[in-house]
């Protein structure tokens, strides 16, 4: 026999081992191959049973499904999660784990860095679903925009305004400035602003306007109806009328103050009460109390232009 069949018998024989040694840790491995077959198949029914569990418990919670639906999503994910974990570690493969989470840590953190303004967006969405400070049809005003609320996603809030536009704000510029949500309380106040001529006797001013405003079929009678004089005007006493009306809409809020300036406008001409005209008067002299034909004369005769300065006085 010569060396290269030695060396060939050699190498046979260590193949041979080598692939005795593999069917022996496989025949070791079986048990724990089965486990963890198990224990994936119970991952895998666990994640199901907690994706509606949870879907069940935020719909209670919340009325936004799109949020609703992720955080199902996410909970049966990190289930399967755990149990694929946990077969990895029953088979030994414990490096294997600590490779993978370490990694999704890289990766998480890179993401959150390349998509912060996204990622702020984001959890100011979930916030706004669980905080619900605002809803579906609320009427709000929020960074400088009025309107109607058409939908709120995880990114943005769309609010439709009385133009008809629909802005699409961000949600991180929702929940990091103020909110002015109209529908909240569903009524509204008017503050309706008028004057009166400085004759007219106030305490019958402020009887015929009360009146005249009660007599309105949709103000709130629980609420008080305030009425204030507030002080004295160019040429008017101005005081504010304030009552509450129902509020579902925004037409609700103007057609009630239109209304109302209508019936205090003619509780007024019936009681004989004068809302009084913008007046100035323009006075002539350095201290006061001169009018214009006393004045003209002498700035006339001081240029020298008697002539012109006689006409008009003697008509």
């Amino acid at each position: 026999m010569n060396l290269s069949q030695i060396d060939i018998s050699k190498a046979f024989s260590a193949l041979v081992d080598k692939l005795q040694d593999w069917l022996n840790d496989l025949v070791l491995l079986v048990p724990n191959l089965i486990l963890s077959i198990v224990v994936v198949g119970l991952a895998v029914v666990v994640s199901r049973l907690v994706h509606g569990v949870v879907k069940n418990s935020m719909n209670r919670a919340t009325s936004y499904k799109t949020l609703n639906s992720l955080a199902a999503t996410i909970a049966r994910v990190a289930a399967l999660a755990v149990g694929l974990f946990i077969a990895l570690g029953i088979l030994g493969l414990d490096k294997t784990v600590t490779s993978l989470l370490a990694g999704a840590g890289v990766v998480g953190l890179a993401l959150a860095f390349a998509f912060q303004d996204i990622a702020g967006n984001f959890m100011s969405g979930i916030l706004l679903a669980l905080r619900r400070p605002i809803n579906m049809q609320d009427i709000v005003e929020t960074n400088d925009f009025f309107g109607t609320v058409e939908e709120v996603n995880l990114r943005s809030t769309i609010v439709r305004t009385p133009q008809g536009q629909h802005v699409i704000i961000p949600n991180s510029s929702v929940i990091q400035n103020p909110i002015k949500n109209y529908s909240k309380m569903g009524k509204r106040r008017v503050d309706l602003s008028c004057g009166v001529a400085y004759g007219d006797d106030l305490e019958k001013v402020e009887k015929v306007a009360v009146e005249a405003i009660e007599k309105l079929d949709y103000i709130d009678r629980e609420k008080p109806l305030d009425f204030y004089y507030t002080g004295f005007g160019g040429s008017s006493i101005d005081f504010t009328l304030r009552f509450w009306v129902d509020f579902k809409a925004q037409t609700d809020f103007l057609k009630a103050q239109s209304k109302a300036i209508i019936a205090l406008k003619k509780a007024f001409d019936a009681a004989d009460i004068t809302i009084p005209f913008p007046i100035r008067t323009l006075d002539f002299g350095v201290v006061g109390g001169v009018n214009l034909n006393e004045v003209m004369p002498q700035k006339f005769y001081a240029n020298g232009d008697s002539q012109r300065q006689k006409a008009p006085t003697e008509n």
